[in-house]
């Protein structure tokens, strides 16, 4: 009996030597004797097996909580990255739209669409691929907490809920996005596909009216809306008012012209009557300045038309003292009188456009083409060609040349079926206004 309770002594000894368990300082050792019967097993009770064991688990355990933590981690992380994602894919999205409002742009639209994916298939694809590394951790987490349950560790079930519920959000969060892309995408493709047909209206629009011009330059938008054309000086190149002018004693002529013609830019109009070729003409030639011949009677006008640009010109006279004035552009640069005072203007003529009747051979007024003097033909376009049998006031005149207001002649108005052209001069459109506006 007591040899045994000598040798459980000695091996219980021989144990408190061994490092000491759970975090215990050396000098903390406790010594333990127990009683053993005769015949039995004196191997100590303490397993230190047993204690090796506990330890495993606890430092599995806590390996664990540093893998859940590094998780998280991770997971925000990836979450942050993904809400930068979201963030950069609104602004894109809000700037493709501002673009889209914009009104033509066309060339501003191109160049914000250059900055969003022209496949948000590739993005919504992107997205799945992250939800489904997300999904894939998750069960990793899950097969860690089975492998600790198995070993008897707790696993921290408020961590993994929490994850899943970040999860949850997340997914919820990129699936409203997914929506949003393809609404967006949606909507992108309908403006596109929107613009495209204006655009593909716009050029068929254009076509057409092409191929008017080339079938013979009818089908003016209203019959105001023309321009004559003499591009060459010649004898033979001109075009003609069907409308003759009554008996007046006083008149307004108004037109539009172009001319970049030098020296001189021509004749822009005539009006002869048997007996007389220069009842009305309005002619630059050469060197001289621009005249106003009434009766073969002459007034210098101060009008510069040669600068190659449209011009608004107007001449007013009156029988009363012969009292005449030239407006360029809805100002008065001139005025003056005794031009033919008295005379009245005669009736049954023919007004010419582009040409001077000086050689013609009266009483043959009817007989058009040739005769005329390439010298004095006007180069250039001509537009707008009105007569009225009375002077115009100078706010009216004015209106007209500013664009604000339209006034046909009461005696010849401008319009496509009274003039005719000869010898290669053409009838194209024109949007007076706008060409003259693009001009300057």
């Amino acid at each position: 009996m007591a040899l045994a309770l000598v040798l459980a002594c000695l091996l219980a000894l021989e144990l408190a030597r061994a490092p000491a368990v759970f975090g215990q300082a050396d000098k903390e050792n406790r010594f333990l004797c127990t009683a053993v019967p005769i015949g039995k097993d004196t191997s100590c009770p303490v397993q230190p097996a047993s204690v090796q064991s506990s330890t495993a688990q606890e430092e599995e355990l806590r390996n664990t909580v540093m893998q859940l933590r590094e998780t998280i981690l991770q997971q925000k992380e990836t979450i942050v990255n993904q809400l930068g994602t979201i963030k950069e894919l609104t602004y894109k999205l809000s700037r493709c739209e501002s673009a889209s409002d914009d009104s033509g742009s066309w060339r501003n639209s191109k160049d914000t669409m250059d900055d969003v994916p022209r496949e948000p298939n590739e993005t919504i694809d992107g997205l799945g691929k992250t939800m489904q590394s997300l999904k894939d951790r998750l069960q990793n987490l899950e097969q860690q907490q089975m492998r600790a349950n198995l070993s008897g560790a707790s696993f921290p079930n408020e961590l993994r809920d929490l994850l899943q519920r970040r999860l949850g959000d997340l997914e919820s969060q990129l699936l409203k996005k997914v929506n949003e892309l393809e609404e967006e995408k949606s909507q992108l493709y309908n403006e596109t596909a929107a613009h495209r047909q204006r655009t593909e209206n716009t050029l068929n629009s254009l076509m057409n009216r092409i191929s008017d011009l080339e079938k013979g330059n009818t089908g003016f938008r209203s019959p105001e809306d023309f321009k004559l054309s003499l591009p060459l000086r010649t004898n033979y190149l001109f075009g003609r008012v069907k409308k003759s002018l009554p008996e007046m004693y006083a008149f307004t002529v108004c037109m539009w012209l172009k001319s970049s013609a030098s020296p001189g830019i021509g004749t822009p109009f005539s009006y002869g009557v048997p007996g007389q070729a220069n009842e009305i003409v309005l002619i630059e030639w050469g060197n001289n300045p621009m005249e106003l011949l009434i009766n073969d009677k002459v007034a210098q006008l101060p009008l510069s038309l040669s600068d190659g640009r449209w011009h608004h010109i107007c001449i007013t006279w009156t029988t009363r003292d012969g009292l005449w004035e030239a407006y360029q552009d809805g100002q008065r640069l001139g005025s003056g009188e005794n031009l033919a005072p008295w005379h009245p203007i005669k009736p049954d003529g023919v007004l010419i456009l582009g040409q001077e009747q000086a050689c013609r051979l009266w009483p043959q007024q009817d007989m058009v083409g040739g005769r005329f003097d390439a010298t004095q033909a006007f180069v250039g376009e001509l537009s707008h060609f009105n007569i009225w049998d009375r002077v115009l006031r100078p706010i009216d005149i004015s209106k007209i040349a500013n664009c604000s207001s339209y006034m046909p002649g009461n005696v010849v108005a401008w319009a496509d079926s009274d003039v005719e052209v000869f010898g290669g001069a053409s009838k194209w459109p024109l949007e007076l206004c706008e060409d003259r506006l693009f001009d300057n």
